[in-house]
């Protein structure tokens, strides 16, 4: 991605491969990876969406083949995540809960982002809100599968309608205010959704 996009762009990229590798290396913890294992799935989480979105517009090399900043983030993200994450208490399912709740903040950072590369590519409205689901939901999706577990985007969460709904009033917000304003409403949108959504299913299984 380089230096196409803005400041802020770049700093969204970087939180956004942060969060997503740290939810990678508590899913690895859960599933008693080693720390390689860890680290690969940490790198694959942190930089999927973002590969596959640029595939996908043609913008080769991909971002993380031309600034390591990415691997240099995602790589001792997710190793201090995964050591941590092995020492904390999983009782009553703690460490799901922090995953879920990261991984909210990390679906909103990469869509917003998948968003702003689909603009700056001059591709459509309609395309630009796609690209930025698609860039939103992948990481988590390659996630769950080297996991062995059923990807989030199949289940009733909403996972990706959120990230559609995100995407939608990012754009629409650009009408009416600068892109700074835009990006936050559309992404405390996000996480909101998100977050409820979360809690509600863990309120329901709770009654159970």
């Amino acid at each position: 991605m380089g230096g196409d996009l803005s400041t802020v762009t770049f700093a969204l990229t970087v939180l956004a491969t942060f969060v997503m590798a740290a939810t990678a290396a508590i899913q690895a913890a859960r599933q008693d990876f080693d720390p390689f294992g860890a680290t690969v799935l940490a790198v694959v989480t942190a930089i999927g969406g973002g590969t596959l979105r640029d595939l996908l517009i043609g913008a080769t090399p991909v971002f993380w083949l031309t600034d390591m900043t990415y691997l240099f983030t995602a790589v001792p993200v997710g190793l201090c995540t995964y050591f941590l994450s092995k020492q904390y208490d999983n009782t009553g399912g703690q460490r799901l809960q922090v995953l879920l709740y990261l991984d909210a903040i990390g679906l909103a950072l990469f869509t917003l982002v998948g968003v702003q590369a689909a603009q700056n590519a001059d591709l459509p409205v309609f395309s630009a809100i796609v690209l930025g689901c698609i860039t939103g939901v992948a990481g988590g999706m390659f996630r769950d599968i080297l996991c062995g577990l059923q990807p989030a985007i199949l289940k009733q969460d909403l996972y990706a309608s959120i990230s559609l709904i995100g995407g939608a009033i990012f754009v629409g917000m650009l009408t009416q205010f600068n892109e700074n304003i835009s990006l936050i409403i559309a992404f405390l949108a996000m996480v909101f959704l998100r977050a409820l959504v979360v809690y509600r299913n863990r309120a329901s299984q709770t009654e159970q």
